[in-house]
């Protein structure tokens, strides 16, 4: 049974901070077929269409047939561990920080074998159930773990080190006045994070959600504007160094297209609070998170973007705020390209329509901010990348994977 990790003991002020270090990150261009899917949280192989065999690892022609037709399909992740070793010594510097470190073989129900890292709870010969999870290189990796969950699974170091848990991580909210940042933060208190910054954008305006959250003991709220850079600045100094986990929940959301509008003020705007708000924040945020992110127990873990589907296509009723999401998602991708090199995970999450002020002529179905905030969370705990959240992002998601234009058109009517 795996033993539950204890709160982390105050960090010696004149300790050296470990250094970040990676696992080994080269793929071929078709191993990353595994990667899409461990960003998603799917568990997918290639499956030749001749003669229906599994491939591991990835492949160019089938391993019985060689035929070239292999498509990534779900399977059945089961198997069983036939047999495992601890490795007590390595030449990586990532594995040798962090000995000893458990790998093994399991035969799956699908056909192949595989060698994976295996969780503690699992036992030699007993059934067990392979994930795929991201490691902090940003690549696809496979994990055994017990058929069945077991108590404190979670807090095993493999799984550990392919999460950003909140447990015992402090988190930043960067909009706490907001449905969305609210629900967010409790969510976070709720999965074991020991602080939560809560950041005001409008001092001024007076918000009775927001000043009973701000009044719990593990909630510290924040006077934060992300279109201010004095104000970014001036937060991260302040507490820079004790932020896990910071999840961007500051949105500048209006109707209105293109044509008919007589100035660029609302695009002005929105592009200042979802786009140059991004950029400000990872400026200021960045780097400490980056310098932190192999500290222990409650190292620096993650950075989460609250984007939209209309981010991957554009929403003529909320044209700006559309083009505004979808610049956004390019910055985020170049945000995780730097912060790879750390391994700090930026998590984007692409909710459909939220259940909010803004959204009050949609009609369902719409996204509470309660759901979207667990949708966060599990995200962190399971180490995604990318979450659609909302049958209308589901949707979406599939509709832009097999007819772009259609879903384009009919947005457009």
């Amino acid at each position: 049974m795996t033993r539950p990790l204890s709160p982390p003991p105050r960090k010696n002020p004149v300790a050296r901070t470990r250094q970040p270090t990676l696992p080994p990150g080269s793929r071929s261009r078709r191993a990353l077929g595994l990667t899409a899917a461990a960003a998603e949280g799917r568990f997918a192989l290639q499956v030749c269409a001749e003669c229906a065999a599994v491939q591991y690892p990835p492949r160019e022609v089938c391993g019985r047939c060689l035929s070239e037709r292999l498509s990534w399909k779900p399977v059945s992740p089961l198997g069983v561990l036939l047999a495992s070793t601890t490795l007590h010594h390595s030449n990586d510097l990532y594995f040798r920080e962090r000995l000893p470190w458990r790998v093994g073989t399991v035969r799956m129900d699908a056909g192949p074998s595989v060698v994976a890292h295996v969780h503690q709870d699992c036992a030699d010969g007993a059934r067990v159930r392979l994930a795929l999870k991201l490691d902090r290189s940003g690549q696809a990796v496979m994990i055994a773990l017990p058929e069945r969950s077991t108590p404190h699974m979670e807090d095993d170091k493999t799984l550990r080190e392919t999460s950003c848990d909140p447990k015992f991580r402090r988190a930043l909210v960067t909009d706490g006045k907001s449905a969305v940042g609210q629900a967010v933060a409790r969510a976070l208190l709720d999965a074991g994070s020991p602080a939560v910054f809560l950041g005001d954008p409008q001092p001024w305006r007076r918000d009775a959600a927001f000043d009973a959250l701000a009044a719990e003991a593990r909630v510290q709220a924040v006077a934060l504007d992300v279109t201010d850079t004095d104000s970014v600045e001036r937060v991260a100094a302040s507490i820079g160094g004790k932020v896990e986990i910071l999840v961007n929940t500051a949105d500048f959301e209006r109707e209105g297209g293109l044509l008919h509008r007589k100035d660029v003020n609302t695009a002005r705007d929105a592009l200042d609070v979802n786009v140059l708000g991004l950029a400000r924040l990872a400026q200021a945020f960045g780097p400490a998170l980056c310098a932190r992110a192999a500290d222990g127990v409650n190292n620096a873990a993650a950075w989460v973007n609250v984007l939209s589907i209309y981010a991957h296509v554009n929403l003529p009723a909320r044209g700006m705020w559309s083009a505004s999401k979808a610049a956004a998602l390019s910055l985020a991708q170049c945000l995780r390209a730097e912060m790879r090199a750390a391994g700090v995970r930026v998590v984007n999450v692409f909710p459909g329509p939220l259940d909010h002020k803004w959204e009050q002529r949609t009609p369902p179905p719409r996204v509470a901010p309660a759901a979207l905030a667990g949708a966060i969370v599990r995200a962190l705990r399971d180490g995604l990348e990318d979450v659609y959240v909302g049958d209308v992002a589901q949707e979406f998601r599939a509709r832009l994977a097999e007819n772009p234009k259609g879903l384009e058109r009919e947005l457009g009517q």
